[in-house]
């Protein structure tokens, strides 16, 4: 009785392995197994529990052979092996699973091999969405990025150069090289300031204070390129969500790409659980809805009225009457694309044809709800 219940289990469980997403069971691992490579470094509680730590920590470190060895047959057998193998994620499993015993097969001992486990924290990245958004936004601002690299290394060698022409007589132990001087560049013109190493004489404490500025100055520079970046590519992912909703209403079929990107900079995406309200009785209105996805009920006088994909409503608000005339809610969970007043009536002078059968629309709800 056991078979039926235990092979495909294990079926799904290898199918779910070969994915490229991580597994629950993975991440148990991972943060299981870093934990535990911690809890080595404290003695006191190592001797206390060696025998536990030690079991989980050869327990990971045998599924993640076991990962390893999945991921590798399958992608032998889909004829990618090499891909796999040379890839990130190849390397990082192969990592994870060979790292430890490799070392403990060099002769290092069992606690310092243990150590090299913090890279098993890495195969958690290739499933971290927003580390594509920032490998792309690097891309795309490599240039005024390294632009600013630049100017952080003229200024880092400039100042250790004055400074150890400077400080070299004052102060031979801290300022005894260029090299040496480098140090208190960093500390400084990355405004850490461990002050093992402070130029004494009044000019050396003049550059100081403009490396200091300086500094100020390089690292605001790098978070304004990389905010602007991250903020472009998150307006561009939603345009193109937008653009995705937008699409699959019925109402914008006939538009053209032109006229499309032009609605979809208008609307907005709204995501909502079933049983929300969307729109009260009585209500100012002030914008106008589209189903791309879900269904909602509007509750008329005498009467629900069930409105699903494609569909939309509030255009009364926008058309004369900006009082809301029902109570409108979801039925499940839907994603809607809000237009608002102000966009409207853009709209109606942009498109006068869409605007033309929002009205007719409008005018025949009017007739059936007499």
């Amino acid at each position: 009785m056991s078979k039926p219940l235990v092979f495909p289990a294990l079926a799904q469980f290898v199918a779910a392995t070969t994915g490229r997403n991580m597994t629950r069971v993975a991440y148990v691992a991972v943060a299981s197994g870093v934990a535990m490579m911690v809890l080595l470094t404290v003695d006191p509680a190592y001797e206390t529990s060696h025998r536990f730590v030690d079991a989980a920590l050869w327990t990971c470190l045998a599924f993640f052979i076991f990962e390893w060895v999945v991921r590798l047959r399958h992608a032998f057998r889909a004829g990618r092996g090499r891909a796999y193998a040379t890839s990130f994620r190849g390397l990082v499993d192969a990592g994870a699973a060979i790292a430890v015993p490799l070392a403990m097969m060099l002769g290092v001992n069992a606690k310092s091999a243990w150590l090299l486990g913090v890279f098993w924290m890495l195969k958690v990245v290739p499933g971290i969405p927003g580390l594509r958004q920032l490998r792309r936004v690097l891309v795309l601002e490599s240039g005024p990025l390294l632009s600013v690299l630049v100017i952080f290394l003229m200024v880092l060698f400039v100042a250790s150069v004055a400074e150890y022409f400077l400080e070299r007589d004052v102060q031979p132990a801290g300022f005894s090289s260029v090299p040496a001087a480098l140090w208190w560049a960093v500390a400084t013109l990355t405004t850490t300031g461990y002050g093992d190493v402070v130029p004494i004489t009044p000019l050396g404490r003049l550059v100081a204070a403009v490396v200091m500025i300086c500094g100020l100055g390089v690292f605001g520079l790098w978070t304004g390129i990389l905010a602007t970046g991250f903020a472009a590519e998150t307006r561009r992912d939603n345009f193109l969500k937008t653009w995705e909703s937008v699409s699959k209403v019925p109402f914008f079929a006939a538009l053209g790409p032109a006229a499309i990107a032009d609605v979809t900079g208008m609307l907005r995406t709204m995501d909502l659980p079933a049983r929300t309200t969307i729109i009260r009785k009585g209500q100012v209105g002030d914008c106008m809805y589209f189903i791309a996805a879900g269904e909602v009920e509007v509750d008329l006088p005498g009467k629900k009225v069930t409105l699903g994909d494609g569909a939309f409503f509030g255009e009364m608000a926008l058309l004369g009457n900006n009082l809301r005339s029902a109570n409108i809610a979801t039925t499940r969970v839907s994603q809607l694309l809000v237009l608002d007043l102000v966009d409207f009536r853009v709209l109606m002078a942009r498109h006068p044809d869409l605007v033309e059968t929002i009205d007719a629309e409008a005018r025949r709800r009017v007739l059936e709800n007499k």
